[in-house]
């Protein structure tokens, strides 16, 4: 059973930087695209930050500049540094993986549960 498990949300000032870091378990043969969503009180899940195995990387236009999407292949991890924070990044972050569970198999995609980020003003 694969399981996706994220760390190091928080509470802090508006200008201020957080780390968010997702590990994934289970019996995983390959993972193709890690990234990072996040949805607001309100509204919709949105894409923030995608990449590939081959360490291509895709931002939501607001965070451009601001946080940087990274992983290890090895450990199958994804973080997310997030820096110069606004209230606006006030949302809770999901950890995505797609992963094929063996050669043979299709990928599908799995979710961590979150973790809330909020950003006062």
């Amino acid at each position: 059973q694969v399981q996706l498990v994220e760390s190091g949300g928080g509470f802090l000032q508006a200008g201020g930087s957080l780390r968010l870091s997702c590990a994934a378990s289970g019996n995983i043969f390959s993972i193709s695209v890690m990234g990072w969503y996040r949805q607001a009180p309100g509204k919709q899940r949105e894409l923030v930050a995608t990449i590939s195995s081959l360490y291509n990387t895709n931002y939501q236009d607001s965070v451009k500049g601001r946080f940087t999407i990274s992983r290890d292949n090895a450990k199958n991890t994804v973080s997310l540094q997030m820096n110069s924070l606004k209230p606006e990044d006030t949302a809770v972050y999901y950890c995505n993986a797609v992963l094929r569970l063996s050669a043979w198999s299709d990928p599908v995609a799995y979710w961590g549960r979150g973790t809330q980020v909020t950003v006062s003003s």
